[in-house]
């Protein structure tokens, strides 16, 4: 797909402008249907977005948040996007729809998440990796292959754990997504996800419309 690039000077700009980017797709989604369905992905760059965003008019009440992914992990884990989340929103009046990585069957909890959804996102957050992941679609694991369902579980463990993630088709739900990329250790998969090399797992995302936000250190070289 195609997606727009917009370069920062550094992380801390790349919030910024991905907080005022939030905040006007939200004031758009509330004036014409009264209410903000927005995705948000794990990693390190959504939180200082979310902390920029805490300063700002949002509509938070009318806003409604879904996990793009999640480890399977107790609720009190640190490593639960969710417990970043919360924090993150510090209080904010935001419906959180959780996903629930803590039921006995992955595969019926990832369909009672699946079930949540909404027909479309107003918009989805996503980070990429070093090794080209995105959400928790992780190269070589079986879950790059569903199509069927909107939300499923890995098949093995990423990073020490197992994950719950929206598949390529509940991704394909975003009117637009927008791509937060910072480090220099990106530079070559956000080359790759520009090219259009679907031999990465972020390359094969599509949706309405593809924003992405770096800064310097990530942007390849022109």
């Amino acid at each position: 797909m195609r997606h727009s690039l917009d370069v920062h000077d550094d992380a801390t700009a790349v919030a910024t402008a991905a907080a005022e980017h939030v905040v006007a797709r939200a004031a758009r989604a509330v004036a014409d249907h009264g209410s903000f369905h927005f995705a948000v992905s794990g990693g390190h760059t959504p939180w200082a977005m979310f902390a920029v965003l805490a300063e700002r008019d949002m509509p938070w009440e009318q806003s409604v948040i879904y996990q793009v992914d999640e480890r399977m992990a107790p609720a009190d884990d640190p490593d639960r996007n969710l417990a970043h989340l919360h924090e993150a929103l510090a209080g904010a009046p935001a419906a959180v729809v959780a996903m629930p990585v803590e039921a006995p069957d992955p595969d019926a909890a990832a369909a009672s998440y699946a079930a949540e959804l909404p027909d479309r996102f107003d918009l989805v957050h996503l980070g990429l990796g070093p090794d080209g992941h995105t959400a928790s679609l992780v190269p070589g694991d079986a879950v790059l292959d569903v199509t069927d369902r909107l939300v499923a579980p890995t098949a093995g463990e990423y990073q020490g754990r197992r994950r719950m993630t929206l598949t390529y088709p509940g991704l394909a739900r975003a009117e637009r997504l927008l791509w937060l990329v910072t480090g220099d250790t990106k530079v070559d998969p956000l080359r790759a996800l520009l090219s259009g090399d679907t031999s990465i797992p972020a390359g094969r995302v599509e949706a309405g419309e593809s924003l992405i936000m770096a800064d310097r250190a990530a942007a390849p070289a022109t």
